[in-house]
């Protein structure tokens, strides 16, 4: 098959960002399918907190395994079929939400959900790298992260207000399952500008780079790279951060400062937003650095340094509230710069397989994360939300630094 080897105009880079911008949100927005009804499942079925909780543990299970082998199946068959898949579950995962009898129907509507979850990141940076300009990588980077945080955001607003306005649950969760089969046919109506089979500019290979030795290597010889594990460990430790101020800063502000938890909720819309400016400035610094890992260590280590701040609690609460939002800058800007560093260190061919493994530490994360700081939470330890999510991103800049420092040797010795 001829490959597309003009490089492509700026139209051409801005609807497949755009494109890709608007899957991956949609792929957060079901991440909070039903977390945004616990109170109206409570209210009609008498669940508790945990029942519930460990549905959205079933959720990150199924997607974070799904997500380390999606990367294969992108390799092989392409992106954007998988991706078309993806969104048809999702809608089958309103359907099922909406129609659910009881707790086994909710069960198989988060196994749903995590299944069309799971391939996201593999498909769409595939299909960035596949199809966007070297130019231009860096800003669909961004706006793939700022989608994402747009997905979490609206998800409560859309499902708790339908849910609230029509006074049926069900029609929140059927009302999500038809908001996916529209992204699905805009995905469908634009699927030459999703199509990875054509375009290789964005990490073409020089000629002659490329010999025997990549086309016989074994799909699975990826897994020796020490630099795809640590970039696994750099998004465990960065979502275990993540987790802490999605699920516990609020409660752990209100403990702290004596704030109303109309008030302190709103850290968590704060954050979001910070990060999503921050990923629009992180866009334009990514194509000007060339060590990245020191763009990402020195903005998470600020951020790390105002979330210990906040947990020290000599600060006003409403400063308190402020400063934790504005740690979500320095995530946000890092965000770009981490996706081109996994970028580097992916070997040629293996787009799918590395990004599938390296984002399935996002789902651990989560995973693992809530119920820990919940313990915390339980315990009274309220300042520790906040130096525990400090450390983890502590932790996460060390994975950073290794994975920067080998992908800096790799570069020296191939020159």
């Amino acid at each position: 098959m001829p490959m597309t080897t003009a490089a492509p105009t700026l139209r051409q880079d801005a609807r497949t960002i755009g494109l890709i911008g608007l899957a991956h949100g949609s792929s957060h927005f079901f991440h909070l399918l039903l977390p945004p009804l616990f109170p109206f499942l409570i209210a009609e079925f008498g669940y508790s907190y945990s029942e519930l909780g460990l549905l959205v543990s079933v959720f990150f299970v199924v997607s974070g395994v799904g997500q380390a082998l999606s990367g294969f199946l992108v390799d092989r068959v392409g992106a954007r079929p998988v991706l078309f898949a993806a969104l048809a579950s999702f809608a089958l995962a309103g359907l099922t939400a909406g129609s659910a009898s009881g707790y086994l129907g909710l069960v198989v509507a988060s196994v749903l959900a995590g299944l069309g979850n799971a391939p996201f990141h593999p498909v769409d940076f595939t299909i960035l790298n596949k199809r966007v300009s070297p130019a231009r990588l860096g800003h669909g980077f961004s706006v793939h992260g700022i989608s994402g945080n747009l997905g979490w955001a609206t998800a409560p607003l859309f499902m708790a207000g339908i849910a609230t306005a029509t006074g049926s649950w069900r029609m929140a969760c059927l009302s999500g399952g038809a908001l996916a089969l529209v992204i699905l046919a805009i995905m469908v109506w634009n699927r030459d500008a999703l199509d990875d089979r054509q375009g290789t500019w964005a990490h073409a290979p020089a000629k002659g780079a490329t010999g025997s030795a990549h086309a016989q290597e074994h799909p699975m010889a990826f897994l020796k790279l020490p630099a795809v594990w640590l970039c696994f460990s750099f998004f465990f430790w960065s979502t275990c951060s993540l987790s802490a101020i999605q699920s516990f800063a609020a409660p752990a502000l209100q403990r702290m400062y004596d704030m109303p938890l109309s008030l302190t909720s709103m850290v968590v819309t704060g954050y979001m937003l910070c990060s999503a400016v921050g990923m629009v400035i992180g866009g334009f610094l990514v194509g000007r650095v060339v060590r990245l890992e020191k763009t990402i260590s020195i903005c998470l280590m600020a951020s790390a340094a105002l979330l210990v701040l906040v947990g020290l609690g000599a600060l006003p609460g409403t400063v308190a509230l402020a400063v934790a939002a504005l740690a979500g800058m320095g995530v946000g800007i890092a965000g770009p710069s981490r996706d081109m560093l996994i970028k580097r260190a992916a070997p040629p061919g293996a787009t799918g397989r590395v990004y599938g493994t390296v984002y399935s530490g996002l789902d651990l994360g989560f995973s693992v994360a809530a119920p820990l700081f919940g313990v915390l939470l339980d315990r009274g330890q309220t300042a520790d939300i906040f130096y525990g999510s400090a450390l983890a991103l502590v932790l996460s800049v060390v994975s950073a630094a290794l994975v920067g420092g080998g992908v800096a040797r790799r570069q020296a010795q191939a020159a």
